[in-house]
């Protein structure tokens, strides 16, 4: 019985005549994207899904966000998940937490106020993630 090799074991070599290139950039995951800016939301304050989709800069929905965030408990840093809200200022992932009241616990720790599963003065402690892009763009 004839044996082939795999290809897979080989070391690829650059064609004849041409060096290998290197990417000029890294490439980087929408999570990547999406938990730089989680992590840029201060203390006390929130901001919602499809905040985050508008400012990464990406072909993002606020979806792809919900679900980038349901994976962020694994994520090095800590992703603070908690301050992620749907647009209505309600906690649309509390059921993705630990326990169903921690993330409430999480955000009343940081001064904001919660009632039945919603932020109270949802608009007074918003974060616009947008905004502080469009900010460093007039500065540039």
């Amino acid at each position: 019985m004839k044996k082939y090799l795999n290809p897979k074991d080989q070391p690829s070599l650059p064609s004849a005549g041409t060096k290998e290139k290197k990417p000029d950039t890294e490439k980087v995951s929408f999570f990547d994207t999406v938990y730089k800016i989680v992590r840029k939301i201060p203390r006390g304050r929130v901001t919602s899904y499809g905040a985050i989709a508008d400012a990464s800069g990406l072909r993002l929905t606020g979806r792809m966000v919900g679900w980038a965030m349901n994976a962020a408990g694994s994520a090095k840093p800590a992703v603070p998940a908690h301050r992620v809200v749907n647009s209505k200022g309600e906690l649309s992932g509390s059921s993705h937490f630990a326990t169903p009241t921690l993330m409430q616990e999480l955000l009343e720790q940081e001064g904001v106020i919660v009632k039945e599963d919603k932020i109270q003065n949802f608009k007074a402690v918003f974060w616009d993630p947008g905004q502080t892009r469009k900010d460093s763009k007039k500065k540039a």
